[in-house]
């Protein structure tokens, strides 16, 4: 049987050399591309633009998709005003986002959303966000780690009878850290699966949708140090070869 293919949603950075300034390049981290190597599947990444045509068809070719990490996530789409705190956000990646989400879903292919994959996932299902840790009630720990990214920083708890406890196994995990944003209200069919020691929601999953998971850490970048954080991407491209 073949592997499955693995779409991970692109971005785009602007280079800052001064021979390129301001030319945009499309990338993913290398990572996201490594985890799923070495969990058994193929990695595709998905590059940003606004051609539903274009995207319909990049959906086609996928068996699962990971919608990576980046900006933050546009407060319009969750109808607040832009708070002084928000941070650089990208309309044209929200947007291309929420097509293949809309897309990966009607093809019923297992899902995985990272950091701001996750707050995606949460705003188009109807959920909102904090637009700055400072917002959250009770948020204390430190969650945009200056530390190394290979290292973890925080624990979060997960939560019995759900997917994401079933993977790891386990109701506690050290994790690594880079968001200022965080979930506030949960989208409708959505469940809290771990939350850090501050009350701060670490992962969400859906329970309508067969695989639909979502955490707010890098497991793609602890893959290599923090082995058990395979087991998410392995998970992932099981349900997809069962998909297939």
């Amino acid at each position: 049987m073949s592997k499955p293919i693995v779409g991970i949603s692109g971005s785009i950075v602007a280079e800052t050399d001064a021979a390129f300034a301001g030319y945009e390049r499309a990338y993913a981290n290398d990572d996201y591309v490594d985890s799923v190597i070495q969990n058994g599947g193929v990695p595709y990444i998905i590059p940003v633009n606004s051609e539903e045509e274009i995207i319909r068809e990049q959906v086609a070719h996928i068996d699962a998709l990971i919608l990576s990490g980046g900006q933050d996530v546009c407060p319009q789409f969750y109808g607040e005003e832009p708070h002084k705190l928000l941070g650089r956000t990208s309309l044209r990646r929200d947007k291309f986002d929420f097509k293949l989400l809309q897309l990966a879903l009607k093809k019923d292919i297992p899902i995985l959303g990272i950091c701001r994959g996750m707050q995606v996932i949460n705003v188009y299902f109807g959920g909102t966000l904090y637009q700055d840790l400072s917002l959250a009630p009770g948020s204390y720990i430190k969650h945009n780690q200056v530390t190394d990214w290979q290292v973890p920083s925080h624990y979060v708890k997960l939560q019995k009878g759900t997917k994401l406890f079933d993977i790891f196994q386990c109701e506690e995990l050290e994790v690594n850290s880079f968001h200022h944003q965080v979930v506030h209200e949960v989208a409708p069919s959505f469940k809290v699966t771990a939350r850090a020691k501050d009350g701060v929601i670490e992962a969400l999953e859906s329970q309508d949708y067969k695989f639909l998971l979502t955490v707010q850490w890098h497991p793609e970048m602890l893959h290599r140090t923090e082995k058990q954080m395979n087991k998410v991407f392995a998970r992932l491209i099981a349900e997809a070869r069962t998909n297939k």
